[in-house]
């Protein structure tokens, strides 16, 4: 039943567009005017529904997924862990370079890169026997506080 009753508003708001535009034209023919831009009268409402989809985009955005990065990073430090683990278990050490732990392994060629493009820095004892594995974060710089640290301590 709703939807007959906007089906005729719909037809009514139509009609009403469609008669004020006429007049509008006559009007201009009459006193030599030049055409004047007549707005459909849905246009006013999809342009405030866009504007607000698009704050909501916005603020989903920002304030939602601007944690993303660090998430998958750290995801991606544990992965890094685990792999360093099962080198250590084969060789009894640590690798040297984290770049070893690629091998010839085409899938993990990404894995020594965080998810702000800049590569792990990779930090292992003397002995071999531990390590430390640090994502610069956001700023790209060593040392600030938005680091991401992780220790096999």
């Amino acid at each position: 039943m709703t939807d007959l009753i906007s089906f005729f508003l719909d037809i009514y708001l139509d009609i009403k567009y469609w008669i004020k535009y006429k007049k509008q034209r006559k009007f201009e023919k009459e006193n030599n005017l030049p055409k004047s831009i007549v707005l459909y009268p849905y246009i006013k409402q999809f342009a405030i529904v866009f504007s607000v989809l698009f704050a909501v985009y916005f603020l989903v955005v920002i304030f939602i997924l601007k944690d993303n990065n660090q998430k998958k990073t750290t995801k991606r430090m544990t992965e890094i862990s685990k792999l360093l683990a099962s080198e250590k278990k084969q060789f009894g050490k640590f690798p040297s370079e984290l770049k070893d732990i690629i091998r010839n392994n085409p899938l993990r060629s990404n894995i020594i890169i965080d998810n702000w493009k800049a590569a792990f820095v990779y930090i292992p004892s003397k002995d071999g026997q531990n390590y430390q594995l640090i994502s610069l974060g956001g700023d790209g710089k060593l040392g600030t506080k938005d680091d991401i640290v992780y220790s096999s301590n």
